[in-house]
């Protein structure tokens, strides 16, 4: 059963934006913390953005000023706006939902390269 959809992803300029969607489930939506994490081949699966507490919201510190996290609950989605794209954005995407459990989204990539 997938309880966490990401869409958004794609090939970016440096400098340019995308923007990533999540929809969860109305339980997950309501109830889990849900942020996004990325994973750059070779590296660690690192935090980008999350929030925690209801609607405070955590950043890296590499991407603080350039993505917003957002969230819909019309539409149980969270966002990730990206702008100022960076080559070292270049990872695959992960949605994730912490409560008791951790869940993870299948992942989209995002590439920024000219």
């Amino acid at each position: 059963q997938v309880q966490l959809v990401e869409s958004g992803g794609g090939l970016v300029q440096p400098g340019g934006s995308l923007r990533l969607s999540c929809v969860a489930s109305d339980i997950i939506f309501a109830l889990y913390n849900m942020g996004w994490y990325r994973q750059a081949p070779g590296k660690q699966r690192e935090l980008v953005a999350a929030f925690s507490g209801g609607r405070n919201t955590n950043y890296a510190d590499s991407v603080k000023g350039r993505f917003t996290i957002s969230r819909d609950a019309a539409k149980n989605t969270v966002y990730l706006q990206m702008n100022s794209l960076k080559p070292e954005d270049t990872a695959v995407y992960y949605c994730n939902a912490q409560l008791v459990n951790v869940l993870w989204g299948q992942g989209t990539q995002v590439t920024v390269s000219s």
